[in-house]
């Protein structure tokens, strides 16, 4: 964890503001790849992750861009109406969930606000002279943050798609159907955006996808219904009730555990399984890692098994 100072805040597009932090002794920071975030402490409370968008190369700035969100549970509002320029705030990161991976070919699919971690991805791959596309999609061409830096990198190698001009949304299969067969597909933005490239895409081993937010829960039936379990760590063992998660019996016993999204889609609370097989409700951990039972998110998992052990 650092504290970092506010240094500017700038508007680059409707209802998007781009904030920049440095070090407030002007130290190098740590050293991040596209695809990384951090963890803004906002408030004492209050903690939301927001995707790196600016230079890797540069250590001594972080630059991350915040969308207003109508039904904001906190983060967004606060950033916009509370969180001035000057201010110094709690930092934890840069982590990365969403690595740049070596591929032949990469397709970039970005939606709203889902274009700050394709920024840098974009920017590393025309660096490197790769062969990638990327499909940037929003509701209008004024709300598209860094549209026309991007559209500068890659001529017919980045489609712009304002819903407002084109009379509706962007033809996916198009998109996936063109792409080459090896392409690595990255994907982030609104959720009917995700769920329609994971609809689509006949290959799911090749699409890395990076949620804002987990997508609504599926209806469960009788035979569905969760059962009491154990968990146990270092401080004690605590019973986690149905409609409980994991994360709560453990703050309710006195376990603090870091947490920020509660939905299975950030990481921060990612806890080390000792033994136990836990049910994996999460929307971060690959298949590889869900049947590797190594690790758990808390604040959304379960456990298949009467009892887990946790490294904690």
């Amino acid at each position: 964890m650092a504290k970092l100072r506010l240094t500017r805040s700038t508007w680059i597009a409707d209802g998007i503001v781009e904030l920049q932090f440095r070090d407030p002794e002007g130290a190098e920071l740590a050293p991040w790849t596209p695809g990384a975030h951090l963890t803004l402490g906002l408030t004492t409370t209050l903690s939301r992750e927001y995707s790196l968008c600016g230079d890797p190369a540069d250590r001594y700035r972080y630059a991350v861009a915040v969308q207003r969100e109508p039904a904001s549970r906190g983060g967004s509002a606060h950033v916009h109406d509370t969180l001035r320029v000057g201010a110094v705030i709690d930092v934890d990161g840069p982590k990365n969930n969403f690595e740049l991976e070596d591929a032949p070919a990469h397709l970039l699919l970005a939606g709203g606000i889902g274009i700050t971690p394709m920024a840098a991805m974009a920017r590393e791959l025309h660096a490197r002279g790769a062969n990638w596309r990327l499909l940037y999609a929003g509701r209008s061409r004024r709300s598209m943050a860094f549209a026309d830096e991007l559209a500068g990198l890659g001529g017919d190698r980045v489609r712009l798609h304002a819903d407002d001009e084109h009379g509706g949304p962007p033809d996916l299969a198009a998109e996936l159907a063109a792409a080459p067969a090896d392409a690595l597909v990255y994907c982030c933005g609104p959720e009917p955006l995700l769920a329609a490239v994971e609809a689509q895409l006949d290959d799911a081993s090749r699409l890395r996808v990076e949620r804002f937010r987990a997508p609504a829960p599926a209806e469960t039936t009788a035979g569905d219904a969760e059962q009491a379990f154990e968990v146990s760590c270092s401080r004690g063992t605590f019973t986690v009730q149905p409609g409980v998660s994991i994360l709560d019996a453990l703050r309710a016993g006195g376990v603090d555990v870091p947490s920020s999204c509660e939905e299975g889609i950030c990481g921060t609370c990612e806890t080390r399984v000792l033994s136990g097989e836990p049910e994996h409700r999460d929307f971060l951990l690959s298949g590889a890692e869900r049947a590797a039972n190594t690790v758990l998110m808390p604040c959304v998992s379960r456990s298949r098994s009467p009892r887990l052990v946790l490294d904690l």
